[in-house]
């Protein structure tokens, strides 16, 4: 699978890719709401089991040059419903990378795999919570004090979903 946006390729991974992938996955800011970071070990089973052998996600590089970016979740959990998220290199935050490669992804999803939903699920209320509003993807729910950060601190998880009719287009 291959989508392109104005400034991104959308990709299947490669096992070249684990070294730019790594930027991301051995970043603590960028995991501080999911795992601890990566050792490059980890980020090459991740890469080769994961995103490779089970197809459950997408490298994000840019248009001109090639540079792997962004990492997007994008995985079928049961028979039309997908997950999406998405993690970018530090140096590429705020530049709204993130919301291009997931609006395209979530058309691709409603348009070509005809899903019936696409869900998130995030506890990072400053940054992830606020794109997933912006993508039209609606809360769902909260689960509150249910996971902790890197630090230990008891965090909400933010519930999103969408569904071919909230795209609103």
């Amino acid at each position: 699978m291959n989508i392109e946006t104005p400034r991104l390729m959308i990709r299947a991974f490669l096992p070249a890719d684990a070294a730019a992938l790594h930027e991301i996955f051995g970043d603590a800011e960028a995991m501080e709401y999911c795992e601890p970071p990566y050792s490059m070990e980890q980020t090459e089973e991740f890469l080769n089991d994961f995103c490779i052998e089970r197809s459950g996600g997408l490298a994000v590089t840019l248009r001109d040059g090639g540079r792997l970016i962004g990492y997007l979740l994008f995985n079928e959990t049961e028979d039309g419903v997908y997950e999406l998220g998405f993690f970018f290199n530090r140096a590429f935050w705020r530049q709204g990378f993130a919301y291009e490669a997931s609006r395209a992804v979530l058309n691709y999803a409603f348009d070509g795999l005809h899903a019936h939903k696409v869900f998130a699920e995030t506890c990072d209320a400053q940054r992830a919570a606020p794109l997933l509003d912006k993508l039209g993807m609606r809360l769902e729910g909260v689960q509150r004090s249910h996971t902790t950060d890197n630090h230990g601190n008891w965090l909400d998880m933010f519930l999103y979903g969408m569904l071919p009719e909230d795209r609103g287009e």
